[in-house]
């Protein structure tokens, strides 16, 4: 039986223009700007990227910094409009990538639970049903009523963490998000994930740490300046990527027996 296809990327492309002037403020930026004064070059963070990704499987994206796998993920999760080419998606996406970034930070971590779940595409009901669940899974305590401009940015990771995985998605984003909090967090939110691969969700996953995409992943893409360089085997992406096919020891999560 042929699998279902839950990513479709076709002949993507981003650009994205870059100044190459020299502007100290923003009234000289409107006069350039007005006599047409401002040089732009164009950076192609991506260029025809094209792919597909079978429900089920867990997918690293690997790249050495500047490849385009965050602006990659973020086409896919539908942050970024890409300047050409079409992504097509089947299943219900939850992305995990810049952790509270839509938090208000004058607004208390109460109400930005509605606001960052009203980003998400949660109804105010749904949130209302789960806001005990968010709070407890957060382990903020009283600091839920504290204006997030207080909060360091473990506790709004936490926060962000917490809203974002309410849900069961089937298509799971993560870029960089095991890396934040303290151990045992990192742990309790290593362990949720791990439910959510059980249930059979589709995972694409950024991390310079081959042991954690050991642990998660069963196939990889390499990009290479915005190319794809190599789709397929796990093991033979990651010999890909590190050259000379040596392990990385050095690993920002303590990866346990128990965490996956």
């Amino acid at each position: 039986m042929a699998k279902k296809v839950a990513i479709r990327v076709e002949n993507v492309g981003m650009m994205f223009n870059l100044s190459s002037n020299k502007v100290d403020n923003l009234k000289e930026y409107f006069i350039r700007f007005i006599k047409k004064d401002i040089m732009y070059k164009e950076f192609w963070a991506l260029k025809d990227v094209s792919f597909t990704i079978d429900k089920g499987d867990r997918v690293a994206i690997l790249g050495y910094n500047g490849a385009g796998k965050s602006t990659l993920l973020k086409i896919i999760a539908g942050v970024l409009k890409p300047t050409r080419g079409e992504v097509s998606i089947t299943g219900k996406v939850v992305p995990l990538l810049e952790l509270g970034a839509g938090f208000d930070p004058q607004y208390t971590g109460a109400e930005n639970i509605y606001l960052y779940g009203a980003i998400l595409g949660y109804p105010k009901e749904f949130i209302d049903s789960k806001f005990n669940r968010i709070v407890k899974f957060s382990e903020l305590g009283d600091f839920i009523n504290v204006p997030v401009k207080n909060y360091s940015s473990g506790m709004k990771a936490r926060l962000g963490f917490s809203i974002a995985t309410i849900v069961e998605p089937e298509i799971l984003i993560l870029d960089e998000v095991l890396s934040v909090g303290d151990a045992r967090f990192r742990r309790k939110s290593l362990r949720r994930i791990r439910r959510m691969m059980n249930k059979g969700v589709t995972v694409l996953f950024v991390s310079h740490s081959m042991k954690q995409v050991r642990k998660i992943c069963n196939k990889a893409i390499v990009l290479e300046e915005g190319n794809v360089l190599f789709e397929g085997e796990l093991e033979d992406a990651i010999k890909i990527y590190e050259g000379d096919g040596s392990d990385d020891d050095d690993d920002s999560i303590e990866m346990r027996g128990d965490d996956f």
